[in-house]
């Protein structure tokens, strides 16, 4: 006689924290800038202006996913390889929602 085996249920990951200490005070930093010249300056000495275009790049990248642009018209507007473009994308639609978050409140500052 064989015996069936029983499915078990994959447990669910948890849901995914800054857990390094650093991290942690890096986004308090972030909270306490009151605009966005505080923002740029924060950013400037925090970030290299590559580091900086890049973000950027991407998050252009992420409100273009937002829209249906083509991977094509966002590698010519930002030179971002369609593999990046393709990370962002899978960032957007399944990760942990800052991506829509903060293009829905850029969307409200306009």
């Amino acid at each position: 006689m064989v015996k069936k085996q029983r499915r078990t249920k994959a447990k669910a990951k948890p849901a995914w924290r800054i857990t390094d200490a650093n991290a942690r005070e890096l986004t308090r930093a972030f909270l306490a800038m009151k605009n966005s010249e505080e923002m740029s300056a924060f950013m400037r000495d925090l970030l290299t202006e590559s580091e900086i275009s890049e973000f950027s790049k991407r998050f252009y990248a992420a409100r273009s996913i937002a829209g249906s642009t083509h991977y094509a018209t966002i590698e010519e507007a930002t030179g971002l390889s369609s593999r990046t473009i393709a990370r962002v994308k899978q960032w957007y639609k399944h990760g942990k929602g800052g991506y829509k978050l903060a293009i829905k409140r850029y969307k409200h500052q306009l």
